[in-house]
């Protein structure tokens, strides 16, 4: 299931608030992305005991419970882990991966909140959650009348909230650095092969690994670290911003005519960094028109079409890079830049024709 529509983690508690309480809300979202800590988190706001139930590791009978005897007539006895006294949070946890036959077993529970003779205590709450197909996770097709019971909520990353929560929880430095220059890199699509990829738990199980190994821990198993929780590229350039900060060679300082673009073999992969950095620089801080631009915008444009002559000596393809349009063919820098970048450095555009 897809929508156009989604929340962030931020948004998430105030549906939750309002929608769990008198509907059960099934939550979508890619794999990694938060949504079990997200409803532990809002049942502990409640107040409300959260069980979770893992809809691959359930049978039917698991749900409806073993009958029993009582007074010559046989009823279901609901598991313990069910039956309470108390109002609790139900969490049916990748339930859309489940099998038909526990699907069905739900029907009941979800939208009478009823197991038999068994009733959910007045002021509990019922909310599901899975993956979604589109990210090659492990999801089956959900019956109409299963989709039909729940309020659908869709779960987006955000690094704005990611980062506010990562700087209350301890998360490792460098992670949070890296992410607020490149909050672009925070998640990615699942690829179609056994392949890591960036998640906010990814990057949550790289920032443990690091703190357990310490700032000390070499270039070799740093990236040990990096590619085994990310994606190829951004556990490079991760390891290239890592670099960074243990030589205080920043983009800042080369923007400031402090440093120099890195020659070195060895620190190719810091120069693919910092032109990345640069990219984002020029296209976060450029104004769209030249003519309102105010002076530190004049003075970096100046200075961008120097650093992208001095650049392309050292490598036309990462100067291209810079300057390049996006996946769909789109320009990313302001028209008026691109067009004095042609008129000034006429080499690096011809070599991109």
């Amino acid at each position: 299931m897809r929508s156009t529509v989604t929340v962030t983690p931020a948004q998430l508690p105030e549906v939750l608030l309002h929608v769990a309480v008198v509907r059960p809300v099934f939550l979508w979202g890619a794999p990694g992305i938060g949504k079990s800590s997200l409803v532990r988190k809002f049942a502990a706001e409640l107040g409300l005991e959260c069980v979770t139930l893992l809809g691959t590791q359930l049978a039917p009978e698991d749900l409806i419970g073993v009958p029993e005897l009582v007074d010559g007539r046989s009823r279901f006895a609901p598991p313990e882990s069910l039956a309470r006294r108390d109002p609790y949070c139900l969490f049916l946890d990748e339930l859309n991966a489940s099998s038909p036959e526990v699907q069905k077993a739900f029907y009941s529970l979800i939208l009478d909140r009823r197991i038999g003779s068994y009733e959910l205590p007045k002021g509990s709450i019922v909310i599901g959650a899975g993956n979604r197909a589109v990210d090659n996770a492990l999801a089956r097709p959900m019956a109409s009348a299963l989709v039909n019971r729940m309020v659908h909520v869709h779960l987006s990353a955000s690094a704005k909230d990611w980062l506010a929560w990562a700087r209350e929880s301890g998360i490792h430095p460098w992670v949070i650095e890296y992410l607020t220059q490149r909050p672009d890199h925070l998640w990615s699509a699942a690829p179609k092969t056994e392949e890591t990829f960036s998640t906010p738990r990814g990057w949550h199980m790289l920032s443990d690994a690091l703190h357990s190994f310490g700032d000390d821990i070499s270039e070799d198993l740093l990236g040990v670290l990096a590619f085994g929780t990310v994606t190829a590229n951004h556990a490079s350039m991760f390891k290239a911003f890592v670099k960074t900060v243990r030589h205080a060679y920043g983009l800042d300082a080369v923007l400031r005519g402090e440093a120099r673009w890195p020659s070195a073999p060895q620190d190719r992969d810091l120069l693919y960094f910092l032109a990345e950095a640069f990219r984002a620089r020029l296209v976060k801080e450029l104004p769209h028109d030249k003519a309102h631009a105010p002076a530190a915008g004049k003075q970096l444009a100046h200075r961008g079409k120097a650093l992208l002559l001095e650049l392309a000596e050292l490598s036309l393809e990462i100067a291209q890079m810079v300057i390049a349009a996006d996946d769909d063919g789109n320009p990313v820098l302001p028209a008026w830049f691109l067009v004095e970048v042609t008129r000034d450095l006429p080499r690096l555009v011809a070599a991109r024709s």
